[in-house]
């Protein structure tokens, strides 16, 4: 097996919502925001080769086919892009045979969707199957108040549409070493990929811990749905990580791609090792 980050490029949000209940004056030091309050953060998604071949994709990113109104709420920056990422690889969109959404906000399932040359919108790789789960689904199709704005229908009925999209369950294998386990708070039923590697475990952690800066217990998202499931979840799938020396892949980390943790004396986690990918 191997793995390959994918870079999809950059974009910013509120420092003060990214941070939850945690003061500016502690946050800033992680993430140093700009004159708006806003913080660079990164869209990393994830590239999986089997040994039998299959080339899975895990999130999309944001995607290109918005208008330039809406991609001016986010400033989108940088010079990567998920198909730039992918020919780096040596891939075109046709060679992906799968795509994992760890859930469907619009800056993880934006990619997954592109308007073809007669201004149709398509799945973005043709061959694709696209893996997410019922519960999810169905949030996504009748959203809360709260979410309605990250649930973009453009992003995601195509796929149904097409007639690609596949339903998993909790712990379900989708692959040989590549599973997935649901998580609540951020929102119903997220996906987090755990992946076998090198004889360790990757877990892609989405939003659940988007990044290094996010490792401690309270350092919760104030887009998080329920933050206090959210809490327990991390310290459940932190426990392990520590417990495990797992790795933890970061989706949203504009610097770290990687990192070990480990418990620190008075139950909380702290970072030990950040790494690139390529550099495991």
């Amino acid at each position: 097996m191997q793995l390959h980050t994918i870079n999809t490029g950059f974009f910013k949000l509120d420092g003060g919502a990214m941070f939850g209940v945690v003061p500016k004056q502690i946050w800033q030091r992680l993430n140093p925001p700009d004159d708006k309050n806003l913080c660079t953060w990164a869209m990393r998604c994830l590239l999986i080769i089997t040994d039998d071949n299959r080339r899975i994709l895990v999130d999309t990113g944001i995607g290109n086919k918005q208008s330039s109104k809406f991609f001016s709420y986010y400033d989108l920056h940088g010079n990567d892009s998920l198909l730039g990422s992918l020919a780096q690889h040596g891939l075109q969109p046709a060679d992906i045979t799968d795509v994992i959404l760890t859930h469907l906000h619009f800056d993880h399932v934006g990619g997954a969707v592109s308007l073809n040359k007669d201004e149709q919108l398509v799945p973005t790789f043709p061959n694709a199957i696209y893996w997410s789960n019922h519960a999810h689904w169905q949030l996504a199709m009748q959203p809360n108040m709260r979410e309605r704005a990250s649930f973009l229908p453009e992003n995601f009925m195509p796929l149904h549409q097409a007639g690609v999209v596949r339903f998993v369950d909790d712990g379900q294998e989708i692959y040989k070493g590549i599973s997935v386990r649901f998580v609540y708070g951020h929102t119903a039923a997220m996906m987090l990929p755990h992946i076998n590697y090198k004889n360790s475990t990757l877990v892609y952690l989405a939003d659940l811990v988007p990044s290094a800066g996010h490792v401690k217990l309270a350092y919760v998202m104030g887009y998080d749905m329920q933050p206090l499931v959210t809490l327990a979840e991390k310290e459940d799938f932190l426990g392990k990580a520590a417990a495990q020396n797992q790795v933890l892949f970061f989706e949203h980390d504009p610097i770290n791609e990687c990192a070990r943790i480990q418990r620190t004396p008075k139950g909380d986690f702290e970072v030990t090792e950040v790494f690139a990918l390529d550099k495991w």
